[in-house]
């Protein structure tokens, strides 16, 4: 009989398998952006954190460069990007962006019934 964690870490894998979501287009960058439909519990608890901590926006660029990538799941910001992006873009696209994602994945849960 298998342990419990091997199935749970067999779903999960199944999960991150699942692919990438999207496209969520972005005229003014000219861009679709996907995005990886989960994260692990040690990115989580960075958002967790930064939220609790009264950094939102962080939080919000931090989603981003741990969600969106292209077509084929490769990232499209790394965690370098993350002072231009908090300081060089607009950050009403951003929101929009983080916001879609997120919004995808209460579909994906509904859908689900969780």
């Amino acid at each position: 009989m298998s342990k419990l964690i091997d199935k749970a870490t067999a779903h999960f894998e199944d999960v991150l398998a699942g692919g990438v979501q999207g496209p969520i287009r972005v005229d003014e960058w000219d861009a679709d952006i996907y995005f990886k439909p989960t994260t692990t519990m040690q990115q989580e608890s960075q958002i967790i954190k930064l939220t609790q901590d009264g950094k939102a926006t962080e939080a919000l660029i931090q989603t981003l460069i741990m969600k969106a990538c292209d077509k084929e799941g490769k990232a499209v910001f790394e965690p370098a990007d993350k002072v231009r992006l908090m300081n060089a873009v607009d950050p009403k696209i951003i929101l929009s962006i983080v916001t879609k994602m997120n919004a995808d994945e209460e579909d994906i849960e509904d859908a689900l019934g969780n």
